[in-house]
């Protein structure tokens, strides 16, 4: 089964998170610039976890949130920067 990545926000910030049987595996937190913009600001895999490809599905899930909502992403961890970078297809969301 493939994990799922859920989200939780409020009017300031959210978190894109994966949970493995109820406990949180991975998240990646992002605060909002506006009503245009989120700033993706962290994401963390928990040990144990490398490889599983959550911080790709996390950074996918962020991608698909921005283009419902028409706003842009800024990505400032290095991570999800990398991803972008990597994936010409999210371009649209930049």
């Amino acid at each position: 089964m493939k994990e799922a990545v859920k989200l939780k926000t409020n009017d300031q910030n959210g978190l894109f998170y994966i949970e493995v049987d109820e406990k949180t595996e991975a998240k990646m937190t992002f605060i909002f610039a506006g009503t245009d913009k989120i700033i993706i600001d962290h994401t963390e895999v928990n040990p144990g976890n490398n490889g599983k490809g959550y911080g790709k599905m996390m950074v996918e899930k962020a991608v698909e949130f921005a283009r419902e909502k028409n706003i842009k992403i800024i990505p400032l961890c290095n991570f999800a920067k990398s991803v972008f970078d990597k994936t010409p297809t999210f371009k649209d969301v930049l």
